[in-house]
């Protein structure tokens, strides 16, 4: 594809595999947009425990994919140029690991990169509450380039169901990597009345 966006999606351990879930079906409704996918041992044991997909229908909804313990594959690389990496829900270990630079998956590796090519970073992180070495850690990131986006949703689109809810920080997340959604729900003032 020659003037493809290319998005990297990681999907780890946290509880909350919806999201990434859910951005590689919204991702898939853009022409131009190819999706790489890392899915974590883990990440697949907590997407089957909430949702009851298997690791091969979660793979099906991404153009690519690789196992998290290919360091070998091309994105791995900053040569492949991937314009976006979304870690969708990132886990404390991921993002722990990613500050310090441990590179010791293709999916902390591939963050890494992005990271040091001066590339979007986006970690939906899924813990809550947050210690005192979680919020230097999201410090420490941020620093480095990357966007702490937990998926905390906002109410004033009036969501009647939990994939309402699950989209609304998505629609935030596509915002963020430049990919805008025409049907995103935005705030407008007036709106509440």
């Amino acid at each position: 594809m020659h003037n493809s966006r290319k998005i990297v999606v990681g999907i780890s351990g946290a509880s909350g595999s919806i999201y990434g879930l859910r951005l590689l079906e919204k991702l898939r409704t853009f022409a131009g947009v190819e999706t790489h996918l890392i899915l974590t041992r883990s990440g697949e044991r907590t997407a089957f425990l909430e949702t009851g997909q298997r690791a091969a229908e979660i793979r099906a909804l991404a153009h690519h994919h690789y196992a998290v313990e290919d360091i070998g594959a091309a994105i791995a690389s900053g040569s492949s140029a991937a314009d976006a990496v979304v870690i969708a829900p990132c886990s404390i270990h991921t993002m722990s690991a990613l500050a310090a630079g441990i590179s010791s998956n293709l999916l902390i590796r591939a963050a890494d990169v992005a990271l040091k090519e001066r590339r979007r970073v986006v970690l939906m992180v899924r813990e809550t509450p947050f210690h005192l070495g979680h919020l230097r850690t999201m410090t420490a990131l941020t620093e480095m380039g990357a966007i702490i986006a937990p998926p905390i949703p906002g109410f004033y689109h009036k969501p009647r169901t939990v994939q309402d809810i699950v989209d609304h920080s998505l629609e935030r997340v596509l915002d963020l990597i430049g990919c805008p959604l025409p049907e995103a729900r935005r705030w407008r003032p007036g709106d509440e009345a």
